[in-house]
């Protein structure tokens, strides 16, 4: 078992260093400065092994750290009730979610595929190994951080031996899910793909998010009692379940059904070119009596926006109709519980910063781009015609308006809701605050639809087979939401921060749309 496992990681570091080397000749400027034959150089091949290794130190101290900080510890000063038993509350829940979602043994990554699928390996030494492998570094990874988080901070001070047991907590559940969907396999003979949830699994999902983060809100959260019940409960059933996961002898057949070139390929990029098509194909109207008064690029973006309105504007429908939904309860609860009117006055008076975060969520600029590229460019940038000047600024300048227009449906009720909301919890005696919630709100809408548009002209990260190729585009991606996840803490009277948020967006379009006039010319194209 050993030596499988060895082999095995071996083989995962070999398509890391490969992945890395790819990563950095993908990234601008450097890729014009390093050789055409950048895997045979040595060096850098060396360099690649030492950004693997770090990578793993990363992926094993980082992550947990990064998780426990975001998810959990930023959120405690919204609660009224004890932090240490705050933490451990969402703690609790988010593990029970998460093991559901992220079990590792049935994610089918490219490595599984590569050394089971290709190089027959043995599966069943192969699982094993890499899996306690795999739930060692949770172990590893979560023990200082839940020492230092739970027990040295002064502000919480929970039990040592909690600490400790919180990561051992979390390798229990995922062990009860992996035998949970092990024996599902054995009934049904079709494995679980972790990367598409089903319905079911959304629906938990959501009930535990919302037990984690609403019942502190109420009042209610677990005791170090509580919790030391439920690890033991985990504890005995999570070594039954360990014993029927290592006994288990079917893993060769589990994984040729879960290892499909769809599942590997398809899921992983989230971009699969026939996945997409018939997902986008069940949305489109072919209907012969659509036609438009319009002329050129504008007639052409016409037609495609009149047979994919389903497709662009669904979503974006559902939210308005939840929001409408969500905002009428509110206020329901603000006339049943009079007190809760000074909460969420001060909520809506301070925490606007907050809606950054949610509005980059509701906005659908990454979802419309992908289906402009998969239902469009990916053909007509075979055409070059299509890739002059004219033609792709014309496109872009109404994709703009249409994504714009799509966005402000939901950010408009929101906006809206906002101001009502502060209306009704007792209202400011500054009437512009009104107005700053409502054209603030939207003014992030346009920030962020005119932010995805300009990151798909610029960075085009798609390939011919629909794959997401480029590197900038994924540190983009990413930074974009580490910051607009970090305004959740931040705390500012809404008549400054929207003016703010105001004045950048312009600010931002303006310089945005000069880039893009300027470059799209020369990037928007078809990735190698």
């Amino acid at each position: 078992m050993l030596h499988t496992f060895l082999t095995s990681f071996r083989l995962k570091n070999t398509y890391r260093v490969n992945s890395i080397i790819y990563s950095i000749k993908g990234l601008p400027i450097v890729n014009k400065i390093l050789p055409s034959r950048l895997y045979q150089v040595h060096a850098l091949k060396i360099l690649a092994n030492i950004l693997s290794g770090i990578w793993e130190i990363i992926h094993t101290f980082l992550g947990k750290f990064l998780y426990l900080l975001l998810m959990i510890f930023f959120m405690l000063p919204a609660y009224q009730t004890d932090p240490a038993n705050t933490f451990l509350h969402i703690f609790t829940f988010l593990t029970i979610a998460g093991a559901l979602l992220n079990t590792y043994m049935f994610n089918p990554t490219k490595d599984k595929y590569y050394a089971l699928i290709l190089m027959n390996m043995d599966a069943k030494e192969y699982t094993i190994s890499n899996y306690i492998y795999a739930m060692v570094k949770v172990v590893v990874g979560f023990l200082p951080f839940t020492i230092g988080f739970g027990y040295f901070n002064v502000a919480m001070k929970l039990p040592l031996w909690v600490s400790i047991v919180m990561p051992l907590f979390v390798v229990m559940m995922k062990t009860i899910f992996v035998f949970y969907y092990i024996k599902r396999y054995e009934k049904t003979k079709i494995a679980v793909n972790e990367n598409l949830p089903t319905k079911a699994s959304w629906f938990f999902l959501i009930i535990c998010v919302a037990l984690a983060y609403g019942l502190p809100w109420v009042g209610f959260v677990i005791t170090p009692l509580f919790f030391l019940i439920l690890f033991v409960l985990s504890l005995l059933v999570g070594i039954y379940s360990l014993y029927k996961v290592i006994t288990f002898q079917d893993y060769k057949k589990l994984y040729r059904s879960l290892l499909t070139t769809t599942n590997v390929y398809a899921v992983q990029n989230a971009n699969s070119t026939e996945t997409i098509r018939k997902n986008i194909a069940k949305n489109i109207e072919y209907q012969e009596n659509i036609s438009s008064d319009k002329h050129g690029f504008a007639y052409f973006h016409d037609l495609f926006v009149k047979r994919h309105s389903k497709l662009l504007t669904k979503a974006a429908k559902k939210q308005s109709l939840a929001m409408i939904a969500i905002f009428i309860i509110i206020i329901m609860m603000c006339y049943a519980m009079p007190p809760l009117k000074e909460q969420l006055n001060n909520v809506t008076l301070t925490y606007l910063p907050y809606f950054v975060f949610i509005m980059y969520l509701l906005n659908r600029g990454t979802t419309i781009t992908q289906a402009f590229f998969m239902n469009c460019d990916h053909s007509m940038l075979t055409y070059r015609i299509y890739r002059t000047p004219k033609v792709i600024l014309g496109m872009f300048t109404e994709r703009l308006k249409t994504l714009i227009s799509i966005n402000l449906l939901p950010s408009s009720i929101l906006g809206l809701g906002l101001a009502l909301l502060l209306y009704v919890t007792g209202g400011t005696d500054n009437v512009f605050k009104y107005f700053i919630l409502f054209i603030s709100i939207n003014a992030m809408s346009v920030f962020f639809s005119v932010h995805y548009l300009v990151m798909y002209y610029l960075l085009q990260p798609y390939n011919v087979n629909t794959e997401l190729k480029s590197s900038t585009y994924k540190v983009v991606q990413t930074l974009t939401y580490l910051i607009c996840y970090f305004m959740i803490q931040i705390h500012l009277p809404t008549f400054y921060f929207g003016l703010s948020t105001i004045v950048f967006s312009v600010i931002y379009c303006i310089v945005s749309l000069i880039f893009v006039y300027r470059l799209a010319p020369k990037t928007f194209k078809i990735r190698i």
